[in-house]
């Protein structure tokens, strides 16, 4: 199949390419950051899978979503490489950090706070909205008998919030709001479904180019009271994403839904320590 992953150059979108990529997938990437992308393009081809066609596995653009020319562009290489047929497009970018920057606060007399608040929407939302409009040709076509489908990234961060985390609480919410609004105009036009992940603690600190550089391994970093925190018993991996996202590729009668993946810590009563 193929699937196009925005945010791919790192954690969660790098993850998710890895192992799609293992499976014999087709891979699109795209990323701003063009150090990040190169790396993880080098490592590509070590995971592709051994029974995959003599067809390239895999291909990238650099682009920064906040621009619109360079999200154009960087879908118009997606529809070359794949013959203008997409079975997946994974919204998953969102600008570093999380938080407002340098320990900032939202009421910080600062014009910055209001430029990083404009690229964090236009990145995180925005985005997402312009290339699912602009992959609809290609989701129409797919390379199966039915038409592709979009799979966008939120958080638990939606609807649980922590301070100074308000652009991405935001495009997180609304990422749901445009999740369930797409779902039923693409659905009744052309019959691509739209679903949300909703993502908790999912642990991705060896998906990037320092790491690798270290040896890092997923567990790296991650203490029991960590997974104990997790009613599931333990923090989230990519592998988790992936089947949460090839559930939502092959369930047909899918649309409109977030799935929340958390292992279980947003149904926690949570008390003040003492």
């Amino acid at each position: 199949m193929n699937y196009l992953i925005t945010g791919a150059g790192r954690g969660i979108g790098r993850g998710l390419a890895r192992l799609l990529l293992s499976r014999g997938n087709r891979v699109f990437l795209v990323d701003s950051n063009a150090a990040e992308l190169s790396h993880t393009i080098s490592l590509a081809k070590g995971w592709v899978a051994s029974t995959s066609s003599p067809v390239a596995a895999f291909a990238s653009a650099v682009a920064d979503l906040s621009q619109r020319d360079q999200l154009t562009r960087a879908v118009q290489e997606a529809a070359r490489f794949f013959d203008s047929k997409l079975d997946v497009l994974i919204n998953n970018a969102f600008p570093t950090p999380h938080v407002w920057a340098d320990g900032r606060t939202m009421e910080d007399p600062d014009a910055d706070i209001e430029a990083q608040w404009d690229t964090k929407l236009a990145v995180g939302l925005t985005a997402p909205f312009l290339l699912s409009r602009l992959c609809v040709p290609l989701l129409k076509r797919s390379s199966s008998s039915t038409p592709g489908c979009i799979i966008n990234i939120s958080s638990t961060r939606a609807k649980q919030a922590e301070d100074d985390h308000e652009a991405y609480s935001a495009v997180k919410a609304g990422l749901l709001g445009l999740t369930q609004s797409m779902a039923i105009s693409l659905g009744h036009r052309h019959n691509i479904r739209v679903n949300a992940l909703s993502l908790g603690w999912i642990h991705v600190g060896n998906e990037n180019v320092d790491a690798d550089a270290r040896g890092a391994k997923w567990e790296d970093d991650l203490a029991e009271v960590d997974h104990k925190w997790h009613p599931a018993g333990r923090v989230g991996q990519v592998e988790d994403v992936l089947k949460a996202v090839l559930f939502l590729v092959e369930s047909g009668f899918v649309t409109g839904e977030e799935i929340v993946l958390d292992g279980g810590v947003t149904k926690k009563m949570v008390y003040p320590e003492e």
